[in-house]
């Protein structure tokens, strides 16, 4: 992916990861338009950030994202990146199945149907662009599991493996997929995660992120320094003790 010229559409961006990307990549000489449900901060986004596009979509709902993506390209005929933002993190009890079950739906909805449903409401019009981007958000959490978010880690473990299968599909075509790979970031994704000290700072997040896309415009995964003790686990031959440490247990059991 270039990190200028491109005009770029980012649902789920009205805060958090998303509108900080969002601005960052405006910044960068690009033209961009944030998605969310809530019109007022659509709106209040539009009024603080001249130059950035907003249009109301509800990722968890087919007919939203229909009605959206016609209208962005009615707009915007010369849109050729996609950054499928949207996502939620809720903490589960699977020993206890009337309190997960709704939480769980919701989560798959909303993290792995909604980036099917936009990838499926786009991906036509970006091939006949001469050179486009699909850009998924996984997590760290897609490598290595925390214990109190079983639907986020799936769902965020099955957006890497559509990442790579469509990227197999699309070979061939001008569009590249890119899978971009949060670790913990402040961030109100979780109640109080914004003053979490052991995630990593948005600013500096954000910052890291676009320079990887402009040093590596050809880079398959955007993956950011502290993203890489989760990412590699497996490979490294210490997976067990990665998921000790991010669950806060002896990798020993002791």
């Amino acid at each position: 992916m270039n990190i200028s010229g491109n005009t770029i559409f980012v649902p789920g961006a009205t805060s958090g990861i998303g509108l900080a990307l969002a601005l960052a990549l405006q910044a960068k000489g690009n033209t961009v338009i944030v998605g969310g449900r809530r019109t007022e901060l659509l709106e209040r986004i539009a009024a603080e950030h001249p130059g950035i596009g907003t249009v109301r979509v509800d990722t968890t709902d087919a007919a939203s994202i229909d009605s959206a993506a016609k209208q962005v390209l009615a707009d915007h005929p010369d849109l050729n990146v996609l950054v499928t933002m949207a996502g939620v993190m809720r903490v589960e009890d699977w020993r206890d199945p009337a309190s997960f079950l709704a939480s769980a739906e919701s989560t798959v909805t909303t993290n792995l149907l909604g980036p099917i449903r936009l990838i499926a409401a786009f991906v036509g019009h970006l091939q006949a662009q001469p050179d486009a981007t699909i850009m998924t958000v996984s997590s760290g959490l897609a490598f290595t599991p925390l214990k109190a978010t079983p639907s986020y880690n799936a769902s965020k473990a099955a957006i890497h493996m559509l990442s790579e299968s469509i990227r197999l599909q699309l070979a061939g075509t001008s569009v590249k997929v890119v899978e971009l790979e949060p670790p913990a970031v402040r961030t109100a994704l979780l109640p109080g995660h914004e003053d979490n000290e052991q995630a990593m700072p948005l600013d500096e997040f954000v910052t890291e992120v676009v320079g990887l896309i402009e040093s590596r415009p050809d880079a398959r995964e955007i993956q950011v320094e502290r993203v890489k003790f989760l990412r590699y686990g497996e490979a490294r031959g210490d997976y067990d003790q990665v998921v000790a440490a991010v669950n806060g247990a002896d990798p020993h059991g002791k």
